[in-house]
């Protein structure tokens, strides 16, 4: 509820100060004298789009404070919370704006951005007039106006909790389904990937003994090669031949050298056999080096396969092995996620299922309830001279989402035989203000806690049915607050606050000054209402029996 207002250089005020109180406060004045202002004012302070403008001529700035009570359980709260702001019982707004067009704002002396001040606004004062366009006009606020006719709250929150359930399921679904065919998409090679590396049945370190084996058989082949010519070098083709030619030589001319070759063949003889001992010993090293020289073939096509394996899938020789149980988890992996999207599937049905159960039970509470609606406007119709005229809440089926399976639409006829269609094609200003008065009776307990402001709604209505508006106006402020503009001496009458506006020539400025009304000033204000400038005693007597109407009612 709003408790004070604070004016200083804005349109044709230069400073005002106001304080409000619960019920039915009613400002009036001449056109022209500045209510505009007053609503322009309170407006920029609640962070709606306004006049540019908005600054007083010759003032270097403007400043709107307004202050606002939450009672427990009030929406800002959550607002002011979800902000980062400390959620107190007493909110107060303070907005300026300079004159070159830069404005700020602060809520409970914190800076504050334009979108939490519009958030906040939205929770603490609903604004409507002839040409609202915040619910009644606008197709795509039906469905609020019926949920809160209806009482949906408890289906409502359960539709939007299903909703996200099943968004949130189905998103499951989805990221398993992608990550399951991004693995098919390598499936195939991954198969064959790992029959390659189970035929190759690499063992970690087995590329490390191949290497020394191969090493080792290459450095016998070498070694090998030389003590076989170093053999054949000691054989009978090499000097163990000459050797045993020579003895056979020196044997024939041994009887001629009468003794004298004795000494140099025994010598001789001595060394055939140290030869003989070394070419036996050659031929045992030689036959120790034997290999098989299909086995260094063969160790040397593993060591290269091997080696050709690690660096096509891009690993050390010794990873090889990991690598194929890391494939063969991969796979197991492959097929348990498809077994796994089995349950996913079941959790997006139940939800889809969980889903509908709670959009259908909104949707039948939104069908009995609008004809009920339809009724209730009906009634409050024909006091406001509107008795043939018919409000028609059409529930259809629509693309499913968070509020439910339906859309919603007001259509109106202001008449028998008259076309029915929405309402700012069919009704005239002063029709569509009863209609939008008429559903707000009927939905009084939606916007508890709200400031409720009605900016010339009576225009064109008068005599009874302007007192049939100002009834209905006083009947919503009750437990609440509701400012109204009017020109309605009717409707003023039935204020429990009246604000008087009226413009001021000060230092040769034009200014707006707002005066809170005492009883004997109601009085000669309702009569200019009812007389013009020329007050009269018949004029002040007819404002007494209506403001003696008010108490009365």
């Amino acid at each position: 509820m709003l408790t004070a207002l604070d004016i200083r250089d804005m349109g044709l005020i230069d400073s005002l100060s106001l304080t409000a109180g619960p019920g039915l406060t009613v400002l009036t004045g001449e056109t022209g004298a500045g209510k505009s202002i007053l609503l322009d004012a309170l407006g920029f302070v609640l962070g709606w789009k306004g006049r540019a403008d908005i600054v007083r001529a010759g003032a270097p700035s403007g400043e709107v404070t307004a202050v606002f009570t939450l009672p427990p359980g009030h929406p800002g709260h959550a607002v002011l919370t979800d902000a980062d702001f400390a959620a107190e019982d007493e909110v107060i707004l303070r907005r300026t704006a300079q004159a070159d067009g830069r404005r700020q704002a602060w809520i409970n002396d914190r800076r504050a951005g334009a979108e939490v001040l519009r958030a906040l606004a939205e929770t603490l004062v609903e604004l409507h007039g002839q040409h609202d366009d915040r619910g009644l006009l606008d197709p795509r606020g039906h469905r609020a106006i019926l949920d809160a006719f209806a009482g949906s709250a408890p289906d409502l929150a359960a539709t939007r909790a299903a909703w996200t359930a099943r968004a949130a399921a189905r998103r499951a679904l989805d990221s398993a389904e992608a990550a399951l065919a991004l693995a098919r998409a390598e499936e195939d090679w991954l198969r064959h990937a790992l029959a390659e590396l189970n035929r190759l049945a690499p063992e970690a370190g087995e590329e490390a003994a191949l290497d020394s084996r191969r090493r080792l058989m290459q450095g016998a082949a070498k070694i090998r090669e030389g003590i076989a010519r170093a053999l054949a070098g000691l054989g009978d083709q090499g000097a163990g031949g000459m050797l045993s030619d020579a003895r056979r030589r020196l044997g024939q001319a041994q009887a001629a050298a009468e003794g004298q070759l004795d000494a140099p063949l025994a010598a001789l003889e001595r060394s055939l056999e140290a030869l003989g001992e070394a070419e036996a010993g050659v031929e045992r090293v030689l036959g120790a080096l034997e290999f098989d020289p299909y086995a260094l073939e063969t160790t040397e096509e593993r060591l290269f396969a091997l080696r050709a394996a690690a660096r096509k899938y891009s690993v050390a020789p010794d990873d090889l092995a990991g690598l194929a149980g890391t494939m063969a988890e991969r796979l197991a992996a492959l097929d348990a996620s498809a077994a796994g999207l089995q349950p996913l599937a079941k959790a997006v049905a139940a939800a889809d299922g969980a889903f509908r159960a709670a959009a259908a039970a909104l949707s039948a509470r939104r069908a009995e309830a609008a004809g009920r609606l339809a009724a209730a406007v009906a009634t409050e119709l024909r006091p406001l001279k509107m008795e043939r005229a018919t409000l028609q809440v059409d529930v259809t089926g629509a693309e499913p989402g968070p509020e439910g399976q339906d859309a919603v639409q007001f259509t109106v006829s202001t008449g028998p035989g008259l076309p029915a269609g929405p309402l700012n094609r069919i009704a005239s200003g002063g029709e569509l203000s009863r209609f939008l008065l008429a559903l707000k009776v009927c939905l009084s307990g939606e916007a508890a806690g709200r400031t409720m402001i009605f900016d010339e709604i009576d225009r064109g209505v008068g005599g009874a049915t302007a007192d049939a508006v100002g009834r209905r106006l006083a009947r919503l402020a009750e437990g609440g607050q509701v400012l109204v503009v009017t020109h309605s001496p009717q409707v003023a009458a039935l204020g429990a606050a009246h604000w008087r506006v009226e413009k001021a020539l000060v230092a040769g400025l034009t200014t707006s000054r707002v005066t809170a009304l005492a009883a004997a000033d109601r009085v000669d204000e309702i009569a200019r209402m009812l007389a013009g400038d020329s007050v009269t005693e018949a004029a002040r007597a007819a404002a007494r029996a209506l403001l003696g109407g008010r108490d009365a009612a």
